[in-house]
């Protein structure tokens, strides 16, 4: 496997590094953070139509680019060394991810063209109290009535979900996990905000009593589809973490070289010199295992649930050690507000628990591979 890009995506991620140099600066990041929504409108429909990053995993006959998972990587990377304010991997990713692998062609119809221009944000409803992320942790239920359906219960730590126009649900019916579409202003739906430690990235509680949805059609049991997902999210976010780790040893190397202590940079001392060289170490092997991920996320490589799952519990690690050194090597002005060190340690944290932490993903590796069914045999 060739883990090179090519020189179109090398390209498309140098035009996104730029357009955020420009569009999310550090300023407009703490400005954003402090509105009501948390991201501009108006530049999410800039970032649809001038560079058509919304749509990029989008088919043409949708509107979209008709590209693939790795060009949503190299965007997913490069949106996290900026830590933009957006909700790119709820709608984007995880929502555009559903509709396109569920077998609903009328909903891929009415949602996609607007999620790939930025007029539309949509995300997709799972954990609850308990925070699982496996279909045991579904306790809200839909049930038939007069013909169609109606949801009940509420949802937990749902990406974007006080400002999405459109919410994918999954729910518990009569028979399995099924996928429902609501609209954001459905009678019955109450979305709260939740204070989180990450401020650039919201996240929202929803109350669904009595609402009107529209199930998803898919092949088998939704929660085939959702598994499905969130393996393809747990890829993207492992890019993004890639991103938000390099940008983070670029912040400590540079502060390394202008900071003088006994009448020489810091960087030249020897501990200082081998912890940056360890988190190199760390997030160049974290940058390989997003890049192999989302290789195989295009290929439809057939392990790629084990794969997705390697990336995500590495990455996750790497991400929070280079961010945590980074204030290290900063010392005493990197724990204050006013340095952005702070941000990307947060944006590290929550991201290492968002769609399973390490350890959720090291047991699911062992599972998806074997090697808890030879540990058990070999124990016998």
């Amino acid at each position: 496997m060739d883990f090179a890009f090519s020189e179109e995506q090398e390209e498309l991620g140098r035009t996104v590094r730029a357009f955020l140099a420009d569009t999310s600066p550090e300023g407009e990041v703490r400005r954003l953070m402090e509105t009501p929504e948390g991201f501009d409108r108006a530049l999410w429909r800039r970032m649809g139509t001038e560079l058509g990053l919304q749509g990029l995993a989008v088919p043409e006959e949708y509107g979209g680019a008709g590209c693939g998972p790795v060009e949503v990587g190299v965007v997913m990377e490069e949106m996290g060394r900026a830590l933009l304010c957006a909700p790119f991997l709820s709608s984007a990713v995880l929502a555009t991810t559903t509709l396109l692998r569920c077998a609903d062609e009328e909903a891929r119809k009415r949602l996609l063209p607007g999620l790939a221009s930025g007029e539309l944000v949509a995300t997709v409803a799972l954990t609850e109290d308990s925070a699982r992320w496996d279909a045991r942790g579904v306790r809200l239920t839909a049930r038939e009535s007069g013909g169609s359906w109606l949801l009940d219960g509420h949802k937990m730590f749902v990406l974007d979900g006080a400002a999405a126009d459109v919410v994918l649900t999954v729910a518990r019916t009569d028979d399995g996990i099924g996928v429902f579409c609501v609209e954001g202003d459905a009678p019955g739906l109450t979305r709260e905000p939740l204070p989180t430690l990450d401020p650039t990235r919201r996240q929202a509680r929803l109350d669904y009593a009595g609402v009107p949805a529209t199930r998803l059609r898919t092949h088998g049991d939704g929660w085939d589809l959702v598994a499905e997902v969130l393996d393809r999210a747990a890829v993207a976010l492992a890019a993004e973490q890639v991103g938000v780790a390099s940008r983070a040893l670029d912040m400590a190397v540079e502060y390394a070289k202008v900071r003088h202590q006994f009448g020489r940079p810091i960087g030249s001392f020897q501990a200082v010199k081998h912890l940056l060289a360890d988190v190199l170490l760390e997030v160049e092997s974290a940058r390989a295992a997003a890049h192999y991920a989302l290789l195989a996320a295009e290929s439809e490589a057939p392990d790629l649930p084990a794969v997705a799952s390697l990336a995500k519990a590495f990455c996750s690690d790497a991400c929070l050690q280079a961010t945590a050194e980074n204030i290290q090597v900063h010392g005493g002005i990197g724990f204050t507000w006013e340095h952005p060190a702070h941000l990307y340690l947060k944006r590290a944290k929550t991201s290492q628990l968002l769609f399973g932490d390490p350890a959720f993903h090291r047991e699911r590796l062992a599972q998806r591979i074997g090697l808890d069914a030879v540990t058990v045999e070999g124990a016998a």
